[in-house]
């Protein structure tokens, strides 16, 4: 997966600061998915949050006006995914799939799940058998329009 270049400018400045996702919801007040997926060029900042995020790992300034731009989304090659973590996703939606997808049309009908009014949330999950990785998505249901 290619990075851009004003990403890994505020990956290595987060870096340098010894900030993390979660010290940058706490200090934007916009949850850690969300300003990572920013700082990803996955998606667009106001100029008030922009300031924020780069002000609080002390990125230089110019890096702001990009974090305001509406990004191309999608970063992922149009191949499978060879990142172990990224790959998993993948593998979930190949085994998943299919069965959530039918889950979900029982539920709520004929549609999908919105990734635009959406959010997700990480959360770590204690387990003396070893600690689980918690993911909750959360999209709008948008049925498919009749005509």
């Amino acid at each position: 997966m290619a990075i851009s270049e004003v990403t890994q400018k505020l990956l290595a400045a987060k870096k340098a600061a010894g900030v993390s996702f979660a010290d940058l919801e706490a200090k934007v007040g916009c949850d850690e998915v969300w300003i990572a997926s920013v700082i990803y060029r996955q998606a667009s900042a106001s100029v008030e949050e922009a300031t924020q995020i780069v002000e609080a790992i002390g990125a230089d300034t110019s890096l702001i006006e990009p974090l305001t731009e509406c990004p191309v989304k999608g970063s992922l090659e149009p191949v499978i995914p060879t990142d172990p973590l990224i790959y998993r996703f993948y593998e979930i939606m190949q085994v998943y799939g299919m069965p959530i997808k039918a889950v979900v049309h029982e539920k709520f009908g004929d549609g999908i799940m919105s990734a635009i009014d959406f959010s997700v949330d990480v959360e770590r999950e204690p387990d003396p058998k070893g600690d689980r990785v918690k993911i909750i998505m959360c999209g709008k249901f948008l049925p498919y329009k009749k005509w």
